[in-house]
Order: C-alpha cells, then sequence, then structure tokens
C-alpha cells in the first residue's frame, strides 16, 4: 500500500507492508543520505509481516519533492508527527513501534512521547558526525522512556558498536546488537565473515525479537 499523506511542509509517504494478522506496526523513516529503500529498511518490510508485523515506512517531504538535502530536524519531525494519525489509523489500536536508520532513527528517538509508541528502533543511530566524537547526540538516545534497539555496525564512522555500547552502559532499557564489518550503511567488507544478506538477516532477527518482547502473548 502506498499512501501519500499531506503535511504543513508538503506531501509526504507511507509505503506499508501489511502482515496478514498484524499484532504490531513498526514505523520507519529513512536517513538524510537515503531514502526507504535503504538495505536494512527493505529487509524489514520484506520480512516482518509474515511474522505478524505490519511495516510502515515514512519518506519525507524533502525525498518526494525530489530535493537532495534533508532541511533541519525540527523540520523532520514536524513532518513525522504530522502523519502520525494517519500511523494510528494504521495500527488499529495495535503497539506502535517507532524508528529508523539514521536520521530517522534520530526523529524517532525525539518523538517517541509524542506518539506514545511502545518501543523504538534504531538502524545505525548517528552517535556524532564523523571524526566530530564531541558533537555527541547521546541524549536523544536517551529521551525514550521506552525499550530501545540500537543496531550497529562496528565500522560505523558515526559511532561504532563498541562506542554506543559504551555510552549507554548502565542505562536501563536499551539494548545494542553489533553487525560485525559493518559501516554506516550496514555494508561489510569483502573479507568480512558476513554477506549483505547474512547482515539483513541478522537485522530482521534482532527486530523481530525486539518486537516480540514488547507484544505480550506472541
Amino acid at each position: 500500500m502506498d499512501l501519500l499523506v499531506p503535511t504543513s511542509l508538503g506531501d509526504s509517504r507511507l509505503v506499508v507492508d501489511e502482515a496478514v494478522d498484524a499484532r504490531a506496526v513498526l514505523w520507519l523513516g529513512h536517513g538524510a543520505g537515503g531514502g526507504i529503500d535503504a538495505a536494512d529498511l527493505a529487509a524489514l518490510a520484506s520480512e516482518l509481516p509474515r511474522l505478524g508485523i505490519t511495516v510502515a515506512r515514512y519518506e519525507q517531504p524533502w525525498r518526494v519533492a525530489g530535493l537532495k538535502v534533508a532541511p533541519r530536524p525540527a523540520a523532520l519531525d514536524t513532518a513525522w508527527l504530522e502523519a502520525t494519525r494517519r500511523v494510528v489509523e494504521l495500527a488499529a489500536g495495535r503497539p506502535l513501534i517507532v524508528g529508523g536508520r539514521s536520521a530517522g532513527a534520530r526523529v524517532a528517538c525525539r518523538t517517541a512521547s509524542t506518539v506514545l509508541a511502545s518501543g523504538v528502533v534504531c538502524l545505525a543511530f548517528p552517535l556524532h558526525p564523523p571524526g566530530r566524537p564531541e558533537k555527541s547526540r547521546l541524549t536523544e538516545l536517551l529521551l525514550p522512556e521506552v525499550p530501545v534497539l540500537v543496531v550497529q555496525g562496528d565500522r560505523d564512522p558515526f559511532g561504532s558498536t563498541a562506542l554506543v555500547t559504551g555510552e549507554v552502559a548502565g542505562r536501563s532499557g536499551i539494548r545494542v546488537v553489533e553487525v560485525a564489518g559493518a559501516d554506516h550503511g550496514m555494508k561489510v567488507l569483502k573479507s568480512s565473515t558476513m554477506d549483505a544478506a547474512a547482515v539483513a538477516s541478522l537485522v530482521v532477527d534482532a527486530v523481530a525479537g525486539f518486537v516480540a518482547g514488547l507484544v505480550p502473548g506472541h
């Protein structure tokens, strides 16, 4: 299902892969350097519906309009929040888990409480700009008052698995899963012990397990 969702910043888009008997809805945003067809987002949309999880990938208005540069974070939050009503209708009372990759994960963290999310999925959370560890975005990652899953590559220049794990050490409710050999785009080296298919499988399994833990009785 492909839906245009009007916002004050222009039309946005929801691409929905529905589960036959959905027990939860996972709402995912894309990064600032790519769209909803990113490999990890696409893998979740392909595989989770058969596990009873409807996946709604959200394309921000700037991408729908064909622009190349993302707006400021406040604008990303505005468009996301203005699409909430449509996503809540889609959820129809089922638990709503929010998330995304990179900038989309930041949006999900900042707005989780407002949209009453049951959990947050962060794919390649950009803990800091490359080469600028002093510009930490840890405060955003700690904002959600619900469980958080972080799936992070150990070669991510925006914050390796080791760095993210160290930063959230002792914080309850945040689980970090390492993708060995992966960079910010979840791409691995040819010499890696994992290939693209294995990375996709790891991401799907981690997110499916996280959602299962949030939905009692399933």
